[in-house]
């Protein structure tokens, strides 16, 4: 086991979230950087040596007037540097032989070298749903302990790859991923298998049901903890159940994605790895209708006279506005069936229970907080029954 050199962590896009995301990429030319490798030897301050080029020894130059000088011996070419398309193959066997608190010891099977031998290996991991990535680098070893960036009760995945002494990187081995747990000294410190098979179901305008295969345990599973993931990097608990099963209230919009994943918990606290990640649908908005403009009417229905077959009504129509109203006309539908026969102080025509009626010449302006009135006579068979709507260019009016 070696110490493990540490890089800054770095920001990953996750798989899926490109879209909503990021609108372009951009990709920049790199040119060569010499990187040290573990285990190589340093050059000189101020030099790089590049691989395969050795940097020569100094000469020594003969001194003006002095005989005898002997002449430098030619110094060998310089190498080619190697270019040989045949890189390592990936570690296999990725396991982790001991899972603690702070740190996570990884062992693996030894990549086959390509063209040149093997110097070290890459280390990338990261915790699940999050977008950082921390990496180290070890020599040629085939074990190390992380422990830079790992905390208790933590989700992590680590891939590995080997590296050759001119430069070349292997594949990244298969995925591991481990949980650590939340104590090394208690009684428990296994956390319980990952719940399987979630689904989601019964989905309705504001909820949805969340199905799971159990989980085990070496002492007992406890319970499971539901999560929601905006798909990037914030996962939320939205409850914990004793039971395979919980309906989830669905939001109405969200930024990014509508994910639900499980975990398993124990009574020492430990939690299981993530169960696979469901979609959740979002409720449907309801497009809230426009507030309506305050009227700015009021109009006042009175029968005057009424008797068997007929009657007598006066309409008065007042502007509530606080600007005038040039020219006015008034639409309003009788409740029974009554039949105008003559009317006064306005222009009155009816169409079926429909009543129109406009200003005339004298009448036609309506000041601020002014009204007008007109009257009508005529006719009924079963119902006298009063108006109960009225609309002033095209404006409902208040009644009364």
């Amino acid at each position: 086991m070696v110490g493990v050199p540490s890089s800054p962590p770095f920001r990953r896009v996750l798989p899926g979230l490109v879209a909503a995301v990021v609108s372009s990429i951009a990709v920049l030319g790199v040119g060569p950087t010499a990187v040290p490798v573990a285990g190589a030897g340093t050059t000189a301050p101020g030099r790089v040596a590049e691989v395969g080029h050795p940097v020569p020894a100094a000469v020594a130059a003969p001194v003006p007037g002095q005989t005898g000088a002997t002449p430098p011996a030619p110094t060998a070419p310089p190498t080619t540097p190697n270019t040989s398309p045949f890189p390592p193959g990936a570690p296999t066997n990725v396991t982790a032989s001991q899972v603690r608190t702070g740190s996570v010891t990884l062992t693996w099977t030894a990549a086959t070298p390509g063209c040149c031998a093997i110097v070290g290996y890459d280390i990338t991991y990261y915790m699940a749903f999050d977008d950082v990535v921390m990496s180290a680098s070890v020599g040629n070893v085939t074990t190390t302990t992380i422990s830079n960036y790992i905390a208790a009760g933590r989700q992590y995945s680590f891939r590995v790859s080997a590296r050759d002494s001119v430069g070349h990187r292997s594949t990244s081995s298969d995925a591991l991923t481990v949980v650590t747990p939340v104590t090394d000294t208690g009684p428990d410190t296994t956390p319980p298998s990952a719940p399987q098979n979630l689904t989601i179901g019964d989905v309705t305008d504001s909820t949805a049901t969340l199905t799971w295969s159990p989980s085990t345990d070496d002492v007992g599973v406890r319970g499971y903890n539901v999560y929601r993931f905006d798909g990037w990097f914030t996962s939320v608990v939205v409850a914990t159940v004793p039971v395979t099963t919980y309906t989830v209230t669905l939001p109405t919009s969200t930024p990014l994605r509508n994910l639900f994943y499980v975990r398993a918990r124990d009574a020492a606290g430990n939690v299981s790895i993530a169960s696979n990640t469901v979609t959740a649908p979002t409720t449907p908005t309801t497009p809230t209708p426009p507030t309506p403009p305050p009227s700015t009417c009021r109009v006042t229905y009175q029968n005057q006279s009424e008797w068997q077959g007929g009657f007598v009504a006066v309409v008065t129509v007042q502007n509530v506005a606080a600007t005038p109203v040039d020219g006015w006309t008034l639409t309003f539908g009788f409740g029974g069936d009554q039949q105008v026969t003559s009317a006064w102080n306005a222009t009155v025509d009816q169409s079926g229970a429909t009543v129109t009626a406009g200003n005339l010449d004298w009448n036609r302006v309506l000041a601020a907080n002014g009204s007008a009135s007109f009257g009508m006579q005529g006719r009924w068979t079963a119902s006298n029954a009063p108006p109960t709507g009225f609309v002033l260019n095209g404006r409902p009016c208040t009644v009364g």
